[in-house]
């Protein structure tokens, strides 16, 4: 592992555990055992660091959604991707919140960012989307409106959850998302 992918992982570490605020040059390099100022010429400052820990971790995510269901049914794999999406948010509360609702400079920005596959991990949506309306089980719509239908609501419900906001257990949650999922489902089927 090259010297800016350790100052990567350590503020990922930190960014896990505490949060974006946590990350500092000066802790980053006393885990990664090179001075704050090392840093610095693999990174120009904390900004850019914490973009290459959001650029990695949508990748990573990339990577593993999708995954959960592969040879099932279409709804399946769909709500399988919603799945991912909570272990996601629920499993790393600091990382989704500095992904997801966090200002950052940048930060993608629907729709133009997300257009061609332009996020990694949204990408997999549109792609379910996509083969619902092919295959005749949704309604032909805007693909990446309708994948934002979708995926807004479980965000919000998540929201919700970590604000304090739903009484449920993880559990119980993970229950409520799905019924609501498939209530969305049902009001875009062909």
């Amino acid at each position: 592992m090259s010297t800016a992918e350790k100052i990567v992982d350590a503020a990922q570490g930190i960014l896990v555990r505490e949060g974006a605020d946590a990350v500092s040059m000066r802790r980053v390099g006393e885990i990664v055992g090179v001075t704050a100022m090392a840093i610095y010429k693999h990174y120009p400052n904390r900004q850019a660091l914490l973009q290459a820990v959001a650029d990695r971790t949508f990748l990573e995510l990339a990577g593993r959604w999708g995954t959960r269901v592969p040879g099932g049914d279409w709804e399946s794999r769909a709500l399988g991707l919603m799945q991912d999406f909570l272990d996601f948010a629920l499993g790393s509360p600091h990382l989704y919140t500095f992904l997801m609702t966090e200002r950052r400079e940048r930060a993608r920005r629907f729709p133009d960012d997300f257009e061609g596959g332009g996020s990694p991990a949204f990408a997999h949506v549109v792609a379910i989307v996509e083969e619902g309306m092919a295959a005749g089980s949704l309604r032909q719509d805007q693909p990446l409106e309708v994948a934002l239908v979708l995926t807004s609501s479980t965000q919000g419900l998540v929201q919700l959850y970590l604000g304090g906001r739903i009484g449920l257990d993880e559990a119980g949650f993970r229950q409520l998302c799905e019924r609501n999922a498939r209530r969305l489902l049902d009001g875009i089927r062909a």
